[in-house]
């Protein structure tokens, strides 16, 4: 009995005093080597890989972030056609290597640049609902915001309670329209919604 309880308070103590290893890199040109990793402070549980792609026109960067999750990490992904992002998260030692690159699941949803709404994109990962949004910018003027989204998207925008966005769940369900913004509009209405929640 006593080998079974000195086996038990071992196990504890090793496991008690295990923190999380993530590796951490931030690049602004494409995707980070990862090469470096650190122990997660008290509190993050998780390691995590963002890839954020936008392309206007014909110029397009890609950027990547790996690191500890501060709180609790959610899988989520969206694609509005110029802008793409994909987070994935992981919960073993140095799990977050390899980048947040989803493979298309064959959806397609509808997404606006500076003149229609009428393009369309493909669907990828975990990325099973088309978004319709609208937004309100400075000087009175509106943004349509249409694309692929995660589960998890359309969650958090309902608990907080946006309501100028909706999620649909079938093909090009999220319709086409005509929209006369630009696109550096549509551009930060997106990435300040998107960094906000």
């Amino acid at each position: 009995m006593d080998l079974q309880l000195s086996v038990f308070l071992l196990f504890i103590l090793f496991t008690a005093g295990h923190s999380l290893q993530c590796y951490v890199c931030s690049s602004l040109t494409g995707s980070c080597a990862g090469e470096t990793f650190i122990t997660c402070p008290d509190g993050s549980s998780q390691c995590t890989s963002t890839i954020l792609g936008v392309q206007v026109g014909g110029i397009s960067s890609t950027g990547s972030t790996k690191g500890c999750a501060a709180t609790a990490c959610v899988p989520q992904s969206y694609n509005v056609g110029i802008i793409r992002s994909t987070t994935s998260c992981c919960t073993a030692d140095k799990c977050n290597l390899a980048d947040a690159e989803p493979v298309a699941t064959g959806k397609s949803c509808y997404y606006c640049d500076s003149k229609t709404c009428s393009n369309t994109v493909k669907c990828s990962g975990i990325e099973d609902r088309c978004i319709n949004g609208t937004g309100n910018l400075a000087f009175g003027l509106s943004t349509v915001v249409k694309g692929c989204v995660s589960k998890s998207i359309c969650d958090a925008a309902s608990a907080s309670g946006v309501k100028t966005l909706t999620c649909c769940e079938g093909d090009l369900c999220n319709g086409a329209q005509s929209v006369t913004q630009s696109v550096l509009f549509l551009c930060c209405s997106l990435l300040s919604y998107f960094m906000m929640h």
